[in-house]
């Protein structure tokens, strides 16, 4: 009958398919368990001698661009040793490149091409850029290498040059992360050198570990785009201020853990941060009980505009996150102040014999009204300065309560609040 295979010709091809995703899962457990590229090279190297029964074998990868190797591992090979299998590999890399490897399986079985003792040998692609030659000497059987091995071999190789992309992102991300850490560094310097008690430190350590997102995002972004370079100088902005403090957060430090204090306040700072950063919010400086907010939109009416918005949506979170916790915990109270004009904004890096820290803020009476307004918020109330009432109104409503005299402040400031959360788009 046409078509018919022998029972023999099933099992054949059965066992077949079966030892090769036998071999390709073990070879991918080994190399998919490593982030390191040069362990993924040696490991891959020496499973793949392992399977095929060979003795001599090398794998190297290199940049295209410079021409360099990143990478080469040797096993064997004693007649003409590491040094001239490297020359000699890197020759033949090079001599296929560039553009002309990829995953179709062309491999070289030229004797005459390779080094001695190697008799087969196959080209990879990691990425645009970077290629890699695996090569291997003849079977201890004797056998040459078959169609059946070469369709192995492809696969496995395909496999690897994905285990080597991960790693590839895997150290981009490290990267990051080590700027990460650079930052978290010196947020701990600042917060070492306040003069509070050890409990309320060992609380503020622990918000400033688990809430990375406090870094300040312009900070951040001018670092990333000039890591060495100097940043600019301070500049005269319009800025809106707003200050954030939770209302009797030194009684509620003295009546809760440590552990449970912590909780609630990362809890609700979580929810705050959306806020702020959905509004173009850039957290300038953190504390335990509080946070201090630039919005730094060069329309004046905008930046005013996202302060106060910021201010009503954290306000009618906070009502929210409360009524859900219900009688569970200690319900938090935030107040708020906000005051818009000119300051001096600007990055700036301070050296100091335990390292480098860097911050970016507004300087200047406008920031400090902003402060002492917040200091007079009570019971969850968002107060605005005049200036910032000005730009506001007809967005949101609100209410004169007169003029204050606030600290460290000649002259009396006309505070208004705003009566209800909005959500009002400008």
């Amino acid at each position: 009958m046409r078509g018919y295979l022998e029972p023999k010709s099933i099992q054949d091809e059965l066992d077949r398919r079966t030892y090769h995703l036998k071999t390709l899962y073990d070879v991918s457990k080994d190399i998919f368990g490593s982030v390191d590229f040069g362990t993924i090279l040696r490991d891959f190297l020496l499973m793949t001698m392992g399977n095929f029964g060979v003795m001599e074998g090398f794998i190297l990868s290199l940049d295209e661009p410079s021409g360099e190797i990143n990478h080469f591992e040797c096993m064997g090979f004693q007649e003409s040793g590491p040094a001239a299998v490297r020359e000699f590999a890197k020759k033949l890399l090079s001599s296929v490149l560039p553009g002309e490897i990829s995953g179709d399986g062309k491999a070289i079985s030229d004797a005459t091409a390779l080094p001695a003792g190697a008799v087969y040998a196959l080209p990879f692609q990691v990425v645009p850029g970077c290629s890699g030659l695996l090569g291997l000497g003849g079977k201890l059987t004797g056998e040459p290498y078959s169609e059946d091995d070469k369709e192995l071999l492809l696969t496995l190789v395909n496999s690897m040059t994905v285990a080597l992309k991960n790693a590839r992102s895997f150290e981009s991300i490290k990267q990051l992360n080590q700027e990460l850490v650079k930052k978290n560094a010196a947020l701990e310097t600042a917060l070492s050198e306040l003069q509070a008690s050890m409990k309320k430190v060992e609380i503020l350590e622990s918000i400033k570990a688990n809430l990375s997102k406090f870094v300040p995002v312009t900070v951040s972004r001018l670092i990333e785009q000039s890591p060495t370079a100097s940043i600019p100088e301070s500049r005269e902005q319009d800025v809106s201020v707003l200050f954030l403090d939770i209302q009797g957060y030194t009684t509620m430090s003295e009546q809760l853990g440590s552990s449970e204090l912590n909780d609630l306040v990362e809890h609700y700072f979580s929810v705050f941060m959306d806020a702020i950063h959905a509004n173009n919010g850039d957290v300038n400086e953190t504390a335990g009980d509080g946070l201090m907010v630039l919005f730094l939109s060069k329309d004046q009416t905008k930046n005013a505009l996202e302060a106060v918005r910021t201010a009503s949506i954290i306000r009618q979170k906070t009502s929210l996150i409360n009524l859900e916790r219900g009688g569970s915990s200690v319900p938090l109270v935030i107040n708020m102040g906000i005051n818009s004009g000119t300051a001096l904004v600007g990055a700036a890096k301070f050296e100091s014999y335990t390292g480098s820290r860097w911050t970016y803020t507004a300087r200047g009476m406008i920031t400090n009204i902003a402060a002492r307004i917040g200091a007079v918020a009570s019971d969850g109330a968002v107060l605005l300065s005049g200036s910032t009432a000005e730009r506001v109104k007809g967005h949101f409503p609100i209410s004169p309560m007169g003029k204050f005299s606030l600290k460290n402040v000649s002259v009396q400031v006309e505070i208004f609040t705003v009566d209800e959360p909005s959500l009002e788009e400008s």
